[in-house]
């Protein structure tokens, strides 16, 4: 048996307490017999743990033990280092405590693995917002996150994309996420999403909250996620593509391209795409200029028909209006 995984069932009943083998099972992705061998295993070492059958049974620690073990193996250490984010740390204001962490965490390392980490780090920077991405000003971060923290109702003034724009709204913040540089507030009731830049005023109410038992963050955002894409599929379109086009195709459409692509006798590639609007396919098809034929919706179709004789049209009158250059 692996002594890491030794060491972190040991971690799992400090930290948390009591566990069934169950969970112990679940969280260590092994089977329900291989967690009793190693509990046996820990036993014969001395380690002071015991089990409890019956319904609210479960392995744990004598009250008062707390392991020493502090020895990192070197995949952990170079995960701890690459996954912290300074700027994400200093916006919540936890960036003097970030740094501290960091200073405490390579103090700690024995010398080979600190240079080994220190050479790591030089050679990765995580820069998450993508190149287009404007900065988004969100000065109330930082009251948000001491509230999500603290289990404090917000009263904030927030503003929409819909009629009317500026509502006042009573929530109770249930998490953060940073999603390519922007932070959403996860709060009920509901509960809903709120982009924390969009916050126009906000104080932090003298009442608690608390989340419910079965609210998961991670389940949450992972089900926002699905739904915001499946909204954003209003249908399809049917598009033949050059094989530059094709490459500039990205995300949905991308993969969209590789599930349903045909590959036609003139070396362009008949496809069906996904498409939020029929508005919004024009401006994205129209961007491939050339390099993209619209077969159907014929709406689309017609709509980009129109524009691009509406273009040509204006380039013959301005090049007719041009006066021609005369040579020296």
């Amino acid at each position: 048996m692996p002594p890491s995984r030794l060491i972190s069932l040991l971690l799992l009943l400090q930290t948390k307490g009591r566990m069934t083998a169950a969970q112990l099972a679940q969280q260590l992705e092994v089977s329900v017999r291989t967690v009793y061998r190693d509990v046996e295993a820990l036993h014969a070492a001395g380690v002071p743990l015991y089990g409890d059958a019956g319904h609210a049974g479960g392995y744990q620690l004598l009250a008062g033990h707390r392991s020493r073990l502090t020895g990192l193996f070197t995949g952990e250490a170079e995960a701890l280092f690459l996954a912290g984010v300074p700027g994400a740390a200093a916006e919540l204001g936890l960036g003097a405590h970030f740094a501290d962490a960091q200073l405490k965490l390579r103090a700690a390392l024995p010398a080979p693995l600190r240079d080994h980490v220190d050479r790591l780090s030089a050679r990765f920077h995580i820069d998450a917002p993508g190149w287009y991405a404007e900065d988004a000003d969100a000065p109330f971060l930082p009251a948000v996150a001491e509230a999500v923290r603290a289990g404090r109702v917000l009263a904030v003034r927030y503003r929409r994309w819909k009629e009317p724009t500026d509502v006042d709204r009573r929530l109770a913040p249930y998490g953060l996420v940073l999603k390519a540089g922007r932070w959403y507030l996860v709060a009920g009731p509901g509960p809903r999403t709120y982009r924390v830049d969009q916050i126009l005023e906000l104080d932090v109410a003298d009442e608690e909250f608390e989340i419910p038992d079965d609210f998961s963050l991670t389940a949450y955002w992972t089900d926002h996620q699905t739904s915001f894409r499946a909204r954003l599929h209003g249908g399809d379109a049917l598009v033949r593509l050059s094989p530059d086009g094709a490459k500039r195709l990205t995300g949905e459409s991308a993969r969209a391209l590789a599930a349903t692509g045909v590959p036609e006798p003139d070396g362009w590639i008949r496809a069906t795409l996904p498409i939020e609007s029929v508005a919004h396919a024009h401006d994205t098809f129209l961007a491939l200029g050339a390099d993209a034929e619209v077969l159907e919706p014929a709406e689309l179709r017609d709509r980009i028909t129109a524009t691009n004789t509406a273009l040509a049209a204006r380039y013959v009158r301005a090049r007719a209006s041009t006066p021609p250059q005369r040579r020296p």
